[in-house]
């Protein structure tokens, strides 16, 4: 085993709380000395992490009742990662050159609780693929609504790292069509080749304006297009922007239609206030008429889907029957620009942060 004794290791900290939109200027990069494990630790020398957009909420300083408390000023950001243990305590199951997630990352090296860690599953063709969100796009369509053989599936979202999955997750639990959104057009054309889509409809700016009339606009170009690609109406939903997507679902429900909430992109990546909340009006009297139902999901209320969707995952993967759409940023040091870039909506699916990269 390598000694780490006096070294450093680089971290991304919150340099600012964002005006708006976080940019790379709100964050910084800088070394820290290793940190020892004391009991019930390890320290894990960190390979990957994950950059979600989700962050900006609580990079915000107004985050409230979510899973990790908002972070101030120096704090390091956190998100789920995949390392190699550097150092375990005696009894703990865990060795020196195994590989573990957790949630710890956007830095080097991490002192990890034992019980933070889980090993990855050696069926993965790659370790990286613990880091998809397929495990929130799957609980939530197997616990929440159920996918039932002939159910038309809108989702979302459908370019972002749930939504690349969850499409082809209804495919595969056997919806009979399934419909995404996107905000750009020129990622349509994938989205149908590769990921399971039967049609995209381009949303154009979901992010929440404070603008009614604004709003207005965007629920009737919306609503017009769902009603074209699912003119009887949907099943399943599975929504992670919230906004006048969800307002136009609500609208398009068929009887007995199941809805799940997975994110709210619309006011947790709006230009204004700090993505802590994502107002939106919906027809409940429509919810009650259809015998409807909506409710969030939150993986931890659902403790056996991660090693559930794992076994599939693994499966699928290895039978060529999904796919895993992953962009690789090189180096810790573009983490704060690929942040920015995955908040803009440039890439579709996952995006990693290869630690030992050229940043």
């Amino acid at each position: 085993m390598t000694s780490v004794a006096h070294q450093v290791g680089r971290e991304v900290r919150l340099a600012a709380v964002p005006v708006g939109l976080p940019v790379p200027a709100d964050l910084t990069v800088a070394e820290a000395p290793v940190g020892r494990p004391g009991p019930d630790h390890v320290l894990v020398r960190n390979r990957h992490f994950l950059v979600s957009a989700g962050l900006r909420t609580l990079l915000g300083g107004a985050a409230r009742g979510t899973p990790v408390p908002g972070l101030r000023p120096g704090d390091t950001l956190m998100g789920p990662a995949v390392g190699e243990v550097v150092r375990a305590p005696h009894g703990s199951g865990l060795h020196p050159g195994d590989l573990v997630t957790h949630p710890l990352g956007w830095r080097e090296y991490a002192v990890v609780p034992v019980a933070w860690c889980g090993r990855v599953d050696p069926a993965l063709p790659d370790p990286v693929a613990q880091l998809s969100f397929g495990s929130a796009a799957y609980g939530a369509l197997t616990r929440l609504t159920g996918v039932r053989e002939g159910d038309v599936v809108l989702v979302t979202g459908a370019a972002g790292g749930v939504g690349s999955l969850a499409g082809q997750i209804a495919r595969l639990l056997g919806a009979a069509r399934v419909i995404g959104t996107t905000g750009t057009a020129r990622k349509t054309g994938r989205l149908v080749a590769e990921l399971g889509y039967d049609a995209v409809l381009t949303a154009g700016s979901w992010r929440a304006t404070g603008d009614a009339g604004d709003s207005r606009a965007a629920y009737r170009a919306f609503a017009g297009q769902l009603a074209e690609a699912a003119p009887d109406g949907i099943d399943v939903l599975l929504d992670t922007v919230g906004g006048a997507q969800l307002t136009a679902a609500v609208d398009a429900a068929r009887p007995g239609a199941r809805f799940a909430l997975v994110g709210a992109l619309s006011g947790q990546l709006a230009a204004e206030g700090a993505g802590a909340a994502a107002p939106v009006e919906i027809d409940a009297y429509r919810l009650v008429l259809m015998g409807a139902s909506l409710a969030g999901y939150i993986g931890t209320a659902h403790p056996g889907v991660e090693a559930e969707w794992t076994e599939r995952f693994a499966a699928w993967l290895r039978s060529g029957r999904i796919r895993f759409p992953l962009t690789r940023v090189a180096g810790i040091g573009r983490a704060p620009q690929a942040l920015r870039e995955v908040i803009e909506g440039q890439y579709v699916g996952a995006v990693v942060v290869d630690v030992a990269g050229d940043g």
